[in-house]
């Protein structure tokens, strides 16, 4: 795949430059402030996959971020062994995209699809989240592990690889290696043979399968590899928390992310990426700030950017520069291609 010059690439760029020197230029708490934000860029990246690139709308990623959440908790608390944390991990990520899966398939090969899908993942959000709020008692024990109810677990491992125990900044760049790997791929896989039928079923799913695609096949894997990235999600946010509680599969868990990608621009990673990591420190500076109105002034600038910028935010703002910079790169490959055909 050949590199585009464009807005959004360049600006990609110079993100990813910007979170590696980032520890080099702040104190310890900053650094793991960023950590957490980029662990929850995993969750806006898993709904933009299957929502921007598929066109199947979920309120469901906050299920399998707390299901692996959950797993990686108990797995590692009832294993006692440290050196097994990364066992948890890749547990973890594939439990997550086995249930995704599983349940992609009864969807999408029963027939299930457009707003139904919403409603289906949205019931099953709050079904769980009702479930592990009243796991507190002694009979709610997997192993040696109480669920917690309300509560939660809490005191969970960090991960270890061998002798070496992921805190602070080593954890920060284990996080953004991984987003980088996950970024690149997700930029490859919209060109690759499997995203260009992935985008025209979101474009029109009934006239892909008369050109022969398997449809629910092909829905049924974006949303197992959207539950993976969810669960890795998940994992993530214990390992920077330590604990986890029946909040993450809360209303506000699933519906954030939905927002974010919307706001952001679903159709393009880059910009869920930057609008997920901007909103979480905008958020976080206006609640330490003591404002009461915090979340107010951000519902009005989601529910503004998503009623006069439907693409997207960033993404238009991307547009916007493409236009402005690269535009006579643009014209000139459109007369090159015109006098090929010729």
């Amino acid at each position: 795949m050949l590199v585009k010059l464009n807005t959004e690439n360049i600006v990609a760029v110079l993100i990813f430059l910007f979170f590696f020197v980032y520890p080099v230029l702040v104190d310890a708490y900053s650094v793991m402030n960023l950590a957490y934000f980029l662990s929850m860029v995993f969750l806006s990246l898993s709904l933009s996959l299957i929502w921007g690139y598929c066109g199947i709308f979920s309120f469901g990623q906050a299920v399998f971020f707390g299901i692996s959440g959950y797993f990686y908790a108990v797995f590692t608390l009832n294993s006692g062994i440290t050196t097994l944390t990364p066992l948890g991990l890749i547990l973890g990520v594939l439990i997550g995209g086995v249930i995704a899966w599983i349940l992609g398939y009864f969807m999408f090969y029963g027939g299930v699809n457009d707003v139904f899908v919403g409603l289906i993942t949205l019931c099953l959000t709050l079904v769980l989240e009702t479930f592990m709020g009243q796991t507190a008692g002694d009979q709610w024990m997997i192993g040696q592990v109480n669920l917690g109810g309300f509560n939660g677990i809490n005191s969970i491992p960090s991960l270890q690889i061998g002798s070496f125990i992921l805190t602070g900044n080593s954890f920060y760049y284990f996080v953004l290696l991984i987003l980088l790997a996950v970024f690149i791929f997700l930029k490859w896989f919209e060109f690759s043979k499997l995203g260009i039928a992935v985008v025209a079923i979101r474009e029109n799913r009934e006239r892909t399968k008369l050109l022969g695609y398997n449809v629910p096949f092909i829905q049924s894997l974006v949303f197992a590899m959207g539950g993976a990235l969810a669960s890795l999600s998940g994992i993530f946010y214990v390992l920077w928390g330590n604990y986890i509680t029946p909040s993450a599969f809360g209303l506000a868990s699933a519906t954030i992310p939905v927002v974010l990608v919307a706001a952001g621009g679903r159709k393009n990673v880059t910009a869920a990426l930057l609008f997920t990591v901007l909103y979480y420190w905008f958020s976080q500076t206006l609640s330490a700030s003591g404002s009461e109105y915090a979340l107010i002034i951000l519902g009005l600038v989601l529910i503004v950017a998503i009623l006069f910028v439907p693409n997207g935010l960033i993404a238009s703002l991307f547009h916007a520069g493409d236009q402005l910079f690269f535009r006579e790169d643009s014209k000139s490959l459109l007369r090159k291609k015109g006098a090929k055909t010729l």
